[in-house]
């Protein structure tokens, strides 16, 4: 009996070893995601985009914030010479003035946080959905992120794919017509 279940015992042995054993190849990678939106044209327009808009409309609000404290100023020199009455009155201006000043630059700033949110929200959903695509295109299984969020402790540099990645992003960009030559389109399609 003890040599029948070694027997049995062998023949499995030999069977499962004889069989060729599928070990399908996982290939990862990752990208340093801070890197990517650093190099990313798009991103880098992005960005430039709402630069100009804040100098500008920052331009407009700080010439107003200088007239204010030139008129500040004009308030602490003739304040003496015109009374009390006068100083209370116009004090009182100056402080609404400033808080109407103070609204207008925080006003600003949402509006902008908020207009540029929404598209660096779209830029980074479609930046996912071009790495998803690049994955399957590239056959890889994984593919990682890391940077500012962080999803890798450890990888080693050889599995770092972010300069294809952000080259082929570049290159799709590139190729893809601007957001002003779309709008055009877009008001021609609205009049039909």
């Amino acid at each position: 009996m003890k040599k029948a279940l070694v027997i049995i015992a062998l023949s499995i042995l030999v069977v499962s070893c004889n069989k060729a054993t599928e070990v399908k190849e996982v290939k990862t990678a990752y990208i340093d995601t801070s890197v990517l939106m650093k190099e990313y044209t798009e991103a880098k327009d992005l960005e430039a985009k709402y630069k100009a808009q804040a100098e500008e409309k920052g331009r407009q609000l700080q010439a107003e914030i200088t007239r204010f404290k030139q008129d500040a100023a004009n308030f602490q020199s003739q304040a003496q010479a015109n009374g009390q009455q006068w100083a209370q009155q116009r004090g009182a201006e100056l402080q609404k003035r400033e808080q109407q000043l103070g609204y207008a630059q925080q006003a600003l700033s949402q509006q902008l946080q908020q207009e540029s949110g929404v598209e660096m929200d779209s830029l980074v959903s479609g930046v996912k959905k071009f790495i998803k695509e690049y994955g399957k295109k590239n056959g890889y299984s994984y593919i990682y992120g890391t940077g500012d969020a962080a999803t890798v402790l450890y990888a080693e540099e050889k599995y770092d794919i972010t300069k294809e990645v952000t080259k082929a992003l570049n290159d799709k960009y590139k190729a893809s017509p601007k957001a002003e030559e779309k709008a055009p389109v877009k008001a021609e399609e609205a009049k039909k």
